[in-house]
């Protein structure tokens, strides 16, 4: 994620902490464990899991943090590795005998003794420096602030080499200076790495946009004593910074922003699908009377087995948009902002299920939404020129119906702004060359076939008792809420038999919520 752009502690330091351990080797069994507190892990005789181990006599079982079900199990017999075996760590049945195993740390903020002992030398010489200055500058507070916070870190450092937070100290630890470059995953990488950035015309701003925001929020955590003025070298890459970092980068998107047009060596367009699909039509209608005709599109699509997708400007406007739809008998859904990435997967889910048959959104609707049965997208007030109604989120909003072979695109506009007129220009430009390719290679477009998958689910006792979690409430009859009012009433007495008081309260709570919906 873009996230690899931010400070992870040096690829060398991290390289010489790990432990390497071969069967036949010459290691005494508490210089291992010693190995393992140093990296990080910690010890939990009862409750094992990643990046803790167990020791039980001559046997010790390493939980590595980046496994994810199975760990290692590692045999002494005197002052030598006997034996190094990998073991399922729920059912304790033995998968492999190994023949090397490295154990890395279980945090990218490890520090040799030497470096950490360098490290906080300076972090004590600045603690004096920034005393000095509240203190002189009539901030006793924050100077008392600081001097506990930074002592408590101190100390947790030096008996344990770790403190909570200890990335804040990057800086010293490290052996950097105030300005110089981070160290982060793209160190990790030889450096003629291939990096792909995928929906660059997104990804690419929002590198500039963590630097920025770090700093405004490390400010106010220094101003006021929360911490040291190294903590702001604790962050992200500078954008420039970032650049230094790139020996060869390839753009994936759509809608390529100004950064890439600016630095492309060749551009290859996939402009050609597989099934033959073409991108959608587009037409342009007056915004004069725009629902009543979108209600008549609607019901044509849904005649079709096909889904729609709505995209307004404003919140009301979708709030009362879905509202007008949902008297007019039509199923429908409003996917908004507070609706996190679970949520939004499963109401996504829903409407390929047939359990409505129109989304309408606001910015929900362009990078990452694949319903292969969208057959229409509305946009309404195309012309209202703007982030949402620019070329790029146009094309990209576009682009929801081209994975239907009846997809089309309406666009409800009064007048041809600039944006549109190019996201309809370069929509007719790909249209033309698959048709054209299509013909001479005799390919009828296909509609794409993508299975529904199943969602994960933390516990499926409620999903077997009802589809409530996939069928919404807006979208249910009288008659389908008291079928579920029922199913969860006899939920509910099970769950209290069982002493499950808990799961009977979650009930209890569904049957409220869902008598307060009967009509």
């Amino acid at each position: 994620s873009v996230s690899c752009i931010y400070g992870l502690g040096s690829p060398i330091d991290y390289q010489h902490m790990t432990l390497s351990l071969r069967p036949g080797m010459e290691k005494d069994r508490d210089e291992v464990l010693k190995t393992l507190i140093s990296i990080q892990y910690e010890r939990n005789d009862i409750d094992f899991k990643r990046g803790t181990f167990r020791v039980r006599g001559d046997v010790v079982d390493v939980f590595p943090i980046g496994n994810a079900d199975s760990a290692y199990r590692i045999e002494f017999f005197g002052d030598e590795v006997d034996r190094i075996t990998e073991f399922d760590v729920l059912t304790g049945r033995e998968k492999a005998q190994m023949e090397h195993i490295v154990v890395f740390p279980a945090s990218h903020y490890v520090v040799t003794p030497e470096h950490m002992e360098a490290g906080i030398k300076k972090i004590e010489e600045e603690l004096a420096d920034r005393i000095e200055y509240f203190k002189s500058n009539g901030k006793l507070l924050e100077a008392q602030r600081i001097q506990e916070r930074t002592n408590y870190d101190i100390e947790m450092m030096r008996e344990t080499g770790f403190c909570s937070g200890i990335e804040n100290y990057s800086m010293h630890l490290d052996g950097r200076n105030f300005g110089d470059t981070p160290e982060t995953l793209l160190d990790y990488f030889p450096p003629d790495t291939l990096i792909i950035v995928d929906e660059s015309h997104i990804s690419i701003p929002q590198i500039g946009a963590m630097y920025n925001g770090d700093q405004s929020r490390k400010s106010t955590l220094v101003e006021y004593g929360f911490r040291l003025p190294s903590a702001k070298e604790n962050r992200p890459l500078s954008f420039e910074e970032f650049e230094d970092k790139i020996d060869q980068m390839l753009f994936c998107s759509a809608t390529p922003g100004p950064y890439e047009e600016s630095h492309e060596l060749e551009r290859a367009e996939q402009v050609i699908r597989p099934t033959g699909l073409l991108d959608p039509e587009i037409s342009v209608r007056p915004i004069e009377g725009q629902i009543d005709d979108l209600i008549t599109e609607i019901n044509k699509e849904t005649a079709k087995k096909n889904k729609v997708l709505v995209t307004t400007l404003t919140k009301k406007m979708a709030e009362d948009l879905t509202e007008y739809l949902k008297e007019a008998g039509i199923r429908v859904k409003y996917l908004h902002s507070d609706i996190d990435t679970l949520e939004r997967a499963r109401i996504i889910r829903s409407m390929r299920l047939d359990e409505f048959d129109v989304l309408v959104g606001i910015n929900l609707l362009r990078e990452g939404l694949d319903i292969p049965e969208i057959g229409l997208v509305a946009i309404l007030d195309a012309d209202k020129e703007g982030f949402l109604r620019s070329k790029t989120s146009l094309i990209q909003t576009i682009g929801r119906a081209a994975r239907n072979a009846e997809g089309r695109v309406i666009m409800y506009a009064d007048n041809m702004t600039a944006s549109m007129k190019e996201s309809i220009d370069e929509t007719n430009r790909r249209r033309k060359i698959q048709d054209d390719y299509n013909k001479a290679h005799g390919i009828t477009p296909t509609t794409i076939k993508k299975a529904v998958r199943d969602l994960i689910a933390i516990s499926k006792n409620v999903e077997s008792v009802s589809k409530m979690s996939e069928k919404e409430m807006e979208s249910m009859s009288n008659e389908e809420i008291n079928k579920n009012i029922e199913a969860f009433t006899k939920a509910m007495m099970a769950a209290a038999a069982e002493l499950n008081f808990e799961k009977a309260a979650e009930l209890r709570d569904k049957i409220k919520e869902l008598k307060e919906h009967i009509q």
